[in-house]
């Protein structure tokens, strides 16, 4: 079973709560929105604590170290494939603009036997959360409703 961890940032505007997530980069996700953006998150091996996985996911996924502040543990969830995903949040402020996603490669157009390189988030952006819930993957919502707890 395959492990992901991540750190989910917020922070407090005039309009509300907001968090900063990742649309998903990559030819499957290019023109979709809802289900399309992420924790920035990645996978690690068993050996490796989960929060240091999350710190170094961030930066590999962003470009940028990774906030100090107190960790807000969100637990975990498991996605629809099986992944299991384990976030914690910060509060921080973070221009997305800063940011320069890792990126991957892979075959495209399919069985064309030409690789291609492509941003592993294609765009980051804050989002309030009420948007958020519409646009995240379906199983990382959870992580939205437990943060608005830790708020409220």
């Amino acid at each position: 079973m395959k492990h992901s961890a991540g750190l989910l940032l917020f922070h407090h505007t005039a309009d509300g709560l907001e968090v900063l997530l990742g649309h998903m980069g990559g030819p499957f996700f290019a023109k979709r929105d809802a289900g399309a953006w992420t924790v920035p998150k990645g996978e690690y091996e068993p050996e490796e604590p989960a929060w240091e996985a999350a710190r170094r996911e961030f930066r590999e996924e962003l470009g940028l170290t990774p906030p100090d502040g107190e960790a807000v543990p969100l637990g975990e969830v498991k996605q629809s494939g099986g992944k299991i995903v384990t976030v914690w949040a910060i509060e921080a402020d973070l221009d997305p603009a800063t940011a320069v996603p890792g990126t991957f490669t892979m075959e495209w157009p399919p069985r064309s036997g030409r690789m291609q390189e492509f941003p592993e988030l294609d765009r980051v952006e804050w989002v309030r959360l009420d948007r958020a819930r519409e646009v995240i993957v379906k199983a990382q919502a959870v992580f939205l409703d437990r943060l608005a707890e830790h708020s409220a």
